[in-house]
């Protein structure tokens, strides 16, 4: 049996595990994936056997549905019938997620780094090879956002505005809004 320290080191090794496999998952469902010879269908779906199959990264069908119910931004979605995973949003590919345009709230916010945040603020948001700008409801998870890519800087979005000016928004399923490009006018810090 191991003693309480020695517990601790097995877990973070597992969720260290977990988190490497996770960020492959991210990679081969919303941008490569024929690292592992994966094909997407047009709404991203990608076969669950597949994915376990795959030589690179091994991850057992437990871990798949360990990451899918941990994830704490629950990226993924698997089909009712557990034959197929895809990314819920992020794709740099031409993917339809069949999500129907939504009324959103009238701020929205970005999370970002300070070392992007002047660029932003003179040429606007732009989905950066993904399909959609990325939103979030509220600042602490703008923030968190932000804090991966170097100091957090949160922005707000008017986009109340811009949807009234006829920008369509997308709710996908894990509470992120979806847009295209952000005008600087529309962004304040």
């Amino acid at each position: 049996m191991l003693d309480s320290t020695n517990q601790r080191a097995l877990v973070k090794r597992m969720k260290k595990a977990l988190i490497s496999k996770s960020k492959f998952l991210s990679l081969v469902l919303r941008h490569a994936p024929e690292e592992i010879d994966l094909t997407l269908d047009k709404s991203g779906w990608a076969s669950v056997e597949k994915i376990l199959s795959n030589r690179r990264q091994p991850i057992t069908r437990d871990e798949l549905i360990e990451i899918i119910d941990t994830n704490p931004k629950q990226r993924f979605a698997l089909s009712e019938d557990g034959q197929y995973i895809r990314a819920r949003q992020g794709h740099s590919r031409d993917v339809d997620l069949g999500l129907k345009p939504a009324i959103p709230p009238e701020k929205l916010f970005h999370g970002t780094s300070a070392a992007s945040c002047d660029a932003i603020l003179s040429e606007g948001l732009k989905p950066m090879g993904r399909q959609h700008v990325h939103l979030s409801v509220d600042v602490d998870t703008a923030r968190t956002v932000g804090a991966r890519h170097g100091k957090p800087v949160v922005l707000q979005i008017a986009a109340g505005p811009l949807h009234q000016n006829g920008q369509l928004f997308y709710l996908s399923e894990n509470g992120v809004w979806l847009t295209g490009a952000i005008p600087p006018d529309a962004i304040t810090r």
